[in-house]
C-alpha cells in the first residue's frame, strides 16, 4: 500500500483561491491545496504515517492561514477534525461524513475548511456559477435549525416517555400528558379488548333508546358483539320471535342462551352478578346453534321479490324497434331520441292495436317515467315531438344511483322506501358516529353492510311516485335523502376543499328521483326552501315550467336547516327523521344546535350575539336581524335564553356578529 506523507515540504500541483467572509464582513484568501492524487479513494486518506504531526501541521496551516487569529476556534476546529476520524492503531484511516440528507456541520467562524477536489460535489439542479442570495441563505439556515430543534425535542420527549413509565396517582391509567413547545398534547389509550371464547350478541332495531344504552353498555366495557338489526335485516324478525317469543327488543344472547333485555341487564349489574355470568356462560366455544352474524354481501330473499312493471315487455320491444338517433330542434343537437310517430307506429304493429289506444300506451308510458319529452313540454303526443328513453337522458352519467339501467320494477311505495331508507341510515349512524353525531366514521361506512344495501335501495327511487306522499312524509323523505346523499358524495367524490369544488359538489353529485335528477343543492334550495336562491346565485334551481315544482314545498319552514347536514364541522349533527313525529323532532335538533358555542353566544359586555354564519346566508328565511334573535330565543336554553331576553329588553342597542363557518369534514 502505498502512503501519502503530510508535510509542509509536501509538492503542490495545483492552488484555488476560494473567498470567504466572516461576521465582520471581511474577506479572507482561503488557499485549498490539492496534494497528489495517488491513491486516494472516496475521501479516505491511506497509511498516514504519523497521525500527531499531521494533527500538528494541520494546526499550523491553518493558523498561518488566518494570520493567527482566532486560535481558540481553530483548535476546536481541529480537534473536532481529528475526533471524526477513524483511527487504528493510532493512525487516521478516513473521517467519517454525516449522512447527506443530515444537517452538514460547519466551522467556526474565519476557519478555513479544507476540502480534497475529488470530494467536491456540486448541486446537479442549478448553475456551477450560481450564487444564492443572502436573503435565501437566511431562510435556509433558519429553517435547518428550525427542524433541528424539533426533531431533538421529539427525541427527547420519546426517550424521556420510554425510561419513565409510571404516572402520579392524580393521572388518569389510561390518559398520557406531555408537554411539547407549548402545545399541550393529551393521548388517550384506548384499552384492550376483552377477550371471550365466547359469543355476545343481541337484537335491535334502529332509533330504539333501549337498544342504544345496551349498545353502550358493551362498548363502554369493551366487549366485542354482534348486532343484528332486524330494521337492517328483515329477515331476521322471524328469528327474533322464534328464540324469544316476542319481537320486543333489545334481546341479549351469550352464545346460544338468552340472557335478556335492557332490564335483565341491569339487574345482573345492580346485583353484581353480570361478570359471574358473562364468565360461565361465555366460557366455551360459541356453538352453532347460537345467532348467526350478518354476512356481507348477501340479501335477503324479501329483496328479490319484486314484480315487473306492467308495461316493461312493452317497454323491451320499444328498445329494441325504435330508431333511436340525434336530431336537430330548434337549432339544437337532441341526443339519443324519437319521434311520437314512430313510437305509435311501433305500438300498432305490435300489439294491434288502433292508433288512439297506442297513443294512450304512450302516454302511460310516461306517466310512468319511462319516456320523456326532450324539453319536458308535454307528456305524449302523437306527431313530430321528440321524446327519449329515461336512461338516455343527459343528466344519468351524474346519477350515482344509476348503474347502467333504469329499474324495470314495479315501483314500490314511496312513504315505504322513504321509511326503509331512514332506518338503514340511522342504524349506519349507529354504529359509525360518534355519540353526539358530529363526527362520522367515513371508511368504516363504505366498508359496512348497511350502506352496500342503501345503495342498493336508492336504485328503487328511479321512478318512485314522490306525489303520493303526505307533507310529513314528504318532508322527512326529502330530508333523509339529503343527508344520506351527502355521507354518499363524500364516500365517491370527496368533501370539497374550495369554493369552486364545493359548487361541484353540493350541484354535480345527483340521484334519479321519480324520473328527475336531483343535487344535493336541488333538495335543499329546490325542493325544501320552495324553489328559493341559493346564496351567492342569480338563478333560482328550477326554471319556470319544470316538472320538479310540483313537489316543491309552498312555505318555507326555517327549521329544516337543523336538519341539513353537508358533512361538515359547522353543520347541525347528522340525523333522519320519521314521519310520525317530524316537527318535533326538528324543533329538538333547533335546541340542540344552539346549544353549541359555534353556533350562538352572548357577551352582555360587548353587548354583542354571535351566530354562525349559516344564518345570515339564509336570513330569507329567517327574517330580519330583530326578527331572528326573537325567533332564536323560543329554541336556547335557560342559561342564553335569559342572556338574550335580559340585552334586548334594556333598550340598548344590539349588535350582531356572525361567525365564520367551517368548512373542514365532519370526520
Amino acid at each position: 500500500m502505498d502512503s501519502i506523507n503530510l508535510s509542509k515540504t509536501e509538492e503542490v500541483e495545483a492552488e484555488e483561491e476560494d473567498i470567504i467572509s466572516d461576521e465582520n464582513g471581511n474577506e479572507k484568501g482561503n488557499r485549498i491545496e490539492k496534494g497528489k492524487s495517488n491513491n486516494v479513494s472516496k475521501g479516505h486518506v491511506k497509511g498516514i504515517s504519523n497521525p500527531v504531526d499531521s494533527e500538528n501541521i494541520l494546526k499550523s496551516d491553518i493558523h498561518a492561514e488566518n494570520g493567527g487569529e482566532g486560535a481558540e476556534d481553530i483548535n476546536s476546529a481541529a480537534s473536532e477534525i481529528i475526533d471524526t476520524s477513524v483511527k487504528e492503531n493510532g493512525n487516521v484511516l478516513g473521517v467519517i461524513k454525516p449522512h447527506n440528507l443530515l444537517p452538514q456541520p460547519e466551522a467556526p467562524a474565519g476557519v478555513a475548511v479544507i476540502v480534497s477536489p475529488g470530494e467536491l460535489n456540486r448541486s446537479q439542479s442549478m448553475p456551477e456559477s450560481f450564487d444564492m442570495p443572502a436573503i435565501g441563505k437566511f431562510f435556509r439556515e433558519k429553517s435547518n435549525s428550525l427542524s433541528s430543534a424539533i426533531t431533538k425535542r421529539l427525541s427527547s420527549i420519546r426517550d424521556q416517555f420510554d425510561d419513565e413509565k409510571v404516572m402520579t396517582k392524580s393521572e388518569s391509567p389510561h390518559v398520557t400528558e406531555f408537554d411539547l413547545s407549548g402545545l399541550k398534547v393529551i393521548v388517550n389509550l384506548k384499552p384492550p379488548v376483552r377477550k371471550l371464547s365466547g359469543r355476545v350478541s343481541f337484537f335491535s332495531r334502529s332509533n330504539c333508546r333501549d337498544c342504544t344504552a345496551v349498545r353502550s353498555f358493551l362498548r363502554k366495557e369493551n366487549l366485542s358483539y354482534v348486532e343484528i338489526n332486524v330494521d337492517v335485516y328483515p329477515q331476521r324478525e322471524k328469528e327474533l320471535i322464534e328464540r324469544t317469543g316476542s319481537a320486543n327488543v333489545p334481546q341479549i344472547f351469550l352464545n346460544e342462551k338468552l340472557l335478556g333485555g335492557l332490564v335483565a341487564l341491569n339487574s345482573l349489574r345492580n346485583s353484581g352478578m353480570l361478570e359471574k355470568k358473562l364468565a360461565e356462560m361465555l366460557a366455551g366455544k360459541c356453538p352453532e346453534d347460537a345467532p348467526a352474524p350478518p354476512v356481507y354481501g348477501f340479501d335477503d330473499d324479501d329483496d328479490y321479490e319484486e314484480r315487473n312493471d306492467e308495461m316493461v315487455e312493452v317497454v323491451r320491444v320499444l328498445r329494441q324497434k325504435l330508431p333511436i338517433q340525434d336530431r336537430i330542434m330548434r337549432m339544437k343537437i337532441l341526443k339519443n331520441c324519437f319521434s311520437g310517430s314512430e313510437l305509435v307506429e311501433i305500438l300498432i304493429h305490435h300489439l294491434d292495436c288502433g292508433r288512439k289506444k297506442a297513443v294512450e300506451i304512450g302516454k302511460n308510458l310516461a306517466r310512468r317515467h319511462f319516456i320523456h319529452h326532450v324539453f319536458g313540454e308535454n307528456e305524449f303526443e302523437d306527431g313530430k315531438h321528440f321524446y327519449r328513453f329515461l336512461e338516455h337522458e343527459p343528466f344519468m352519467p351524474k346519477c350515482y344511483n344509476f348503474r347502467g339501467s333504469t329499474n324495470d320494477n314495479e315501483p314500490k311505495d314511496a312513504a315505504m322506501l322513504g321509511q326503509r331508507l331512514g332506518k338503514i341510515m340511522s342504524a349506519l349512524l349507529e354504529s359509525y358516529a360518534s355519540d353526539d353525531r358530529h363526527h362520522l366514521d367515513y371508511i368504516g361506512i363504505s366498508n359496512s353492510e348497511e350502506f352496500r344495501r342503501y345503495t342498493n335501495l336508492v336504485q328503487d327511487l328511479h321512478r318512485v311516485n314522490i306525489l303520493t306522499l303526505s307533507a310529513d312524509e314528504k318532508l322527512a323523505f326529502f330530508l333523509n335523502l339529503h343527508n344520506a346523499m351527502a355521507i354518499h358524495a363524500v364516500i365517491r367524490v370527496g368533501h370539497p376543499g374550495a369554493m369552486i369544488d364545493r359548487r361541484s359538489f353540493f350541484s354535480d353529485f345527483q340521484y334519479i328521483v321519480g324520473g328527475y335528477s336531483y343535487s344535493l343543492s336541488a333538495l335543499k334550495d329546490g325542493i325544501l326552501r320552495s324553489n328559493r336562491r341559493a346564496p351567492f346565485s342569480l338563478m333560482r334551481p328550477f326554471p319556470s315550467g319544470d316538472k320538479r315544482l310540483e313537489m316543491a314545498f309552498q312555505k318555507v319552514n326555517p327549521l329544516i336547516h337543523f336538519g341539513l347536514c353537508n358533512a361538515t364541522r359547522s353543520s347541525p349533527a347528522v340525523r333522519f327523521f320519521t314521519p310520525q313525529s317530524i316537527e318535533s323532532e326538528l324543533r329538538y335538533a333547533a335546541r340542540e344546535y344552539f346549544q353549541r358555542d359555534d353556533a350562538m353566544q352572548v357577551d352582555l359586555a360587548k353587548r354583542t350575539v354571535y351566530l354562525n354564519r349559516m344564518i345570515k346566508w339564509y336570513n330569507a328565511d329567517f327574517g330580519q336581524e330583530k326578527e331572528i334573535l326573537n325567533w332564536i330565543t323560543g329554541y336556547l336554553d335557560a342559561t342564553k335564553a335569559g342572556l338574550l331576553t335580559h340585552l334586548m329588553g334594556d333598550g340598548g342597542p344590539v349588535n350582531i356578529v356572525y361567525s365564520s363557518f367551517d368548512w373542514s369534514l365532519n370526520a
